[in-house]
């Protein structure tokens, strides 16, 4: 029985259930449960870290430091064995494990990248997640999705621990086609700001979850993202910036308000937000609009990053930092509506999923440079964004700006290739 980890190839779903009001309970318990047992080990790192800034040697503070330490070794038992409410039968124990590798995870992550900081406490709010695991017997001579304690009971119903059988859609064909020869893997139960459940499924295979393309003939392409279109290739084909986000500003600017004045009475009357109802409704109507939104967007970028794979061997883009941009704040509403951050991760897994190859470049001078002569435009020459087609001084050719600019970036591909 071969583990998740020894398995080639992987792939992730993410599907809508309809737990009863008994299992809602039992999601917002693991939920709390969780992100409890991670902002505990975040305070004892915390209070350790301010204990070894003593630097007098105190019994009873080296006696802490030690206490916490033997609790940060194995905080399974330390944590539970201090707050009993976390041995309940109706927490799973798998969730307890996987908030503790998370915390950890963070850690690793922090020492590797070093931009996001060191973990800190989960806030509550209304939304609610945990993950727990796919444990599957020792004996078992096949593992698939339907001998786990995480399974498919058949194309309509899931087993998870704990919660037992739920309702759910949206699972993908091709998946429930070959769900014998697929593994389960950690799975994530959530709920969303309105109300709505899910379930995401780490899968693992022996064979591939898509077919992988063979290209006959060579068909690379380059692409300039920008806001006026969403997609310039170098081919002089562009895709329209559908602005999901500026199509419902106003009436979510109407909502907003609209929420904003029912939070104020609710004050007034000196009620809390959770126990007025008004607000709630409201306040799912805000989330409800800017849900649509989000789905919107990611249907839309899906389906143009998967077409790009599929048709072209070779795609090159340029490499944006979306961080630094959105500190421009005349482009940083039409910059955050587009997406470009999540297009080229989508672009990124989707070349390997597929078999094909994207490549980032540094942007430097793509738009300022001729594609047809290499001349640089500079100084008094260099072009400004109100600038959408000019003239090569050297070569007088003839070129819009994101055309021209696609090009360039697939001449910097070509090379790096």
């Amino acid at each position: 029985m071969k583990t998740m980890p020894q398995l080639p190839y992987y792939y992730g779903t993410k599907v809508r259930i309809f737990p009863s009001n008994s299992q809602k309970r039992l999601i917002k318990k693991n939920s709390d449960a969780s992100r409890f047992i991670y902002n505990q080990m975040a305070g004892i790192n915390q209070e350790l870290y301010f204990l070894r800034q003593v630097k007098i040697p105190i019994k009873i503070v080296q006696k802490r430091i030690d206490t916490l330490e033997e609790r940060l070794r194995n905080p399974a038992t330390g944590i539970s064995n201090i707050h009993g409410w976390l041995n309940d039968k109706e927490l799973d124990s798998l969730m307890k494990a996987n908030a503790i590798r998370n915390y950890r995870s963070a850690w690793s992550m922090f020492y590797k990248v070093h931009n996001t900081g060191i973990p800190v406490f989960h806030k509550k709010g209304i939304e609610q997640k945990y993950q727990t695991s796919c444990m599957y017997a020792g004996k078992l001579p096949i593992t698939n999705m339907n001998n786990g304690n995480v399974r498919l009971l058949n194309n309509r119903y899931i087993h998870l621990p704990k919660l037992g059988n739920i309702r759910f859609k949206g699972m993908p064909k091709k998946l429930l086609s070959r769900k014998e020869n697929i593994r389960i893997g950690t799975t994530t139960v959530s709920m969303d700001s309105t109300g709505c459940y899910y379930i995401s499924l780490q899968l693992a295979s022996e064979q591939p979850f898509v077919t992988v393309l063979n290209i006959n003939n060579s068909s690379p392409i380059g692409i300039d993202l920008n806001t006026d279109n969403f997609i310039t290739d170098s081919d002089g084909n562009t895709i329209d910036n559908p602005r999901y986000y500026r199509s419902i500003k106003g009436k979510l600017a109407k909502a907003q308000q609209k929420l904003s004045r029912r939070a104020l009475r609710a004050k007034r009357e000196h009620r809390s937000l959770c126990d007025s109802k008004n607000y709630q409704e409201q306040r799912k109507i805000v989330a409800t609009i800017q849900r649509r939104v989000t789905n919107c967007r990611k249907n839309f970028l899906h389906n143009v990053s998967t077409t790009l794979i599929k048709n072209h061997d070779l795609v090159v883009a340029e490499e944006l930092r979306s961080k630094n941009m959105l500190q421009n704040h005349a482009l940083a509403m039409s910059i955050a509506d587009v997406g470009w951050k999540i297009f080229l991760n989508m672009l990124t897994y989707k070349a390997e999923l597929y078999g094909q190859k994207f490549i980032t470049i540094s942007p430097y001078n793509t738009t300022q440079k001729c594609s047809n002569c290499a001349f640089v435009m500079r100084g008094n020459q260099k072009l400004t964004l109100a600038d959408r087609k000019w003239t090569c001084p050297k070569c007088c050719m003839h070129h819009i700006r994101d055309h021209n600019a696609a090009k360039n970036i697939l001449n910097k591909g070509l090379i790096l290739n």
